[in-house]
Parts: C-alpha cells; sequence; structure tokens
C-alpha cells in the first residue's frame, strides 16, 4: 500500500492554517501590549482560536481598520 493521494493536502492544508494563525495571533499580541492590555494578551496567547479571537479583538475591541493594522497607534 502506498501513501494516499490526499495525504499530502492535508499537510499543506495544515501550514496554510497554522501560517494564518500565527499571523492573526502576533498582530494582535503586539496591539494588545502596544494598548498596554495585558489581560487581553494573557488570553489571546494562552486560547488558541486559529485567528477569530485575535480578528475580534482587532476589529471589534479596538476597531481597527484594516489600513491600521501595521501601525503603532
Amino acid at each position: 500500500m502506498g501513501v494516499p493521494t490526499w495525504l499530502p493536502m492535508v499537510g499543506v492544508a495544515f501550514a496554510i492554517v497554522l501560517v494564518w494563525s500565527i499571523f492573526w495571533k502576533g498582530l494582535a499580541l503586539w496591539h494588545s501590549a502596544q494598548h498596554k492590555q495585558p489581560v487581553w494578551f494573557v488570553i489571546m496567547l494562552l486560547v488558541n482560536t486559529v485567528g477569530i479571537l485575535e480578528i475580534i479583538y482587532l476589529f471589534g475591541v479596538l476597531k481597527l481598520q484594516f489600513k491600521n493594522l501595521f501601525s503603532s497607534k
């Protein structure tokens, strides 16, 4: 028996989800540190939601616009 043909796609999908999650987590942690919000920092550091909580924090709590995601304040 050989390797199933779908197995490499699982690895690719996992890599995409991993990069997506790390990007949003890093961005949200950076903004929470900049805004001196340690509670949000700890929550997002410990809870892994594949970027969902981080996106809610950035756009719902901080009310950032997409163009302001990469500025310090």
